[in-house]
């Protein structure tokens, strides 16, 4: 696994491999950024967007987090990460989709079946208990069904991508643009076990392979 002096090499290859190759795209990109997408994934070391999608950089604006959620929209209390990243990717660069990428094998997921921190003080846990508590009425229906333990983590892990997805249309600008066909919200997930992407038809409700 990598540390920090094996980081170090690999920017050090990065510097004298990637960049120097693809230096007249890092010199466009000095002047500014344009992405079409914003992707919306989880911290998971096992899903990065870029890799996932081949993209370059430049191509794709990322917020990463426990469990790609996306808070409701508010305006009081505490900071806004995920809020104001996306008020930059849909009001200043104008992206034309958004798309919300859950995937196997979640950490947060399990944290919201377990209930593992609930109660515990922040620090300690108090913060990942308070942000997975966004799954609580779609973990309450999932536990509620009595599936197994497997097809409950990952029928959650898809219900989190409809979760975010519905809060992200409780924002105005989003909602705004998407009446008015100027941006696209989409839904997926990524085996890590198998390496497939499955997609969301919001009309059926039914994730399908890409």
């Amino acid at each position: 696994m990598a540390d920090l002096d094996a980081l170090i090499a690999g920017y050090r290859r990065f510097r004298t491999d990637g960049w120097d190759r693809e230096r007249a795209r890092w010199s466009r990109l000095a002047e500014g950024q344009s992405p079409k997408v914003m992707v919306i994934a989880c911290s998971d070391s096992r899903v990065d967007p870029s890799i996932i999608f081949d993209a370059h950089p430049g191509e794709i604006f990322v917020v990463r987090n426990i469990a790609n959620l996306v808070p409701p929209f508010e305006t009081g209390g505490g900071r806004h990460g995920v809020s104001a990243a996306l008020e930059f990717a849909v009001t200043v660069l104008e992206v034309d989709e958004i798309l919300v990428l859950g995937h196997g094998q979640c950490g947060g997921i399990e944290a919201s079946l377990s209930g593992r921190f609930a109660g515990a003080a922040p620090g300690n846990g108090g913060f990942i208990a308070h942000w997975v508590d966004l799954l609580d009425e779609a973990r309450d229906r999932v536990l509620a069904s009595g599936v197994d333990e497997e097809t409950a983590h990952r029928t959650l892990e898809k219900d989190a991508v409809r979760v975010s997805l519905t809060n992200l249309r409780s924002f105005p600008c989003i909602a705004e643009r998407e009446k008015a066909g100027k941006l696209k919200l989409h839904g997926g997930w990524f085996a890590v076990r198998h390496g497939v992407l499955e997609l969301l038809d919001e009309d059926s409700g039914i994730f399908t392979p890409a």
